[in-house]
């Protein structure tokens, strides 16, 4: 291999272990927040179990069991949007695996001489091509999508 095909090599090498990680990473507060969630919900279950057993108590106590109760909403209304942007986060990086695949395949195509090309060399290639483009397309809506997201969050 010359020079630029043993770097391009190494660079894809090196980005897909970043993906890699990045998918771990991801997939760890994936799990954190699971757990966190079910913790959630069970002291939400004993507060209301409070509210609702307690009629007794003192006005004071149930206001800071309320209070609490929609603290705890609010932490997993937090985690639920963290959720959901991990989730966008985990559907670009297929996309970003999908669309270095096709880089690659495509680039093969396209090293090979012309005059060496079968029409079905030509054919994938065209193929390959569209596979990118609408790869490159979805990475878009993603993109806007979270772009959306974070400007109805300001």
């Amino acid at each position: 291999y010359p020079t630029w095909q043993r770097s391009l090599a190494r660079r894809a090498r090196e980005s897909q272990m970043k993906r890699f990680c990045r998918a771990q990473a991801i997939q760890r507060r994936l799990e954190e927040i699971e757990v966190t969630f079910r913790e959630l919900e069970q002291q939400g279950i004993k507060l209301e179990k409070l509210l609702r057993d307690e009629n007794e108590s003192p006005a004071d106590q149930q206001t800071q069991w309320t209070n609490q109760l929609l603290y705890l909403v609010q932490k997993k209304n937090n985690l639920m949007t963290e959720e959901s942007d991990l989730m966008i986060a985990v559907q670009e990086l297929k996309l970003e695996e999908q669309q270095c695949q096709l880089d690659e395949k495509l680039r093969s195509y396209m090293n090979k001489e012309d005059t060496l090309k079968t029409p079905e060399d030509e054919k994938a290639e065209q193929e390959i091509l569209k596979q990118l483009v609408e790869v490159v397309n979805k990475r878009n809506v993603l993109i806007q999508l979270q772009e959306e997201k974070r400007l109805s969050e300001l």
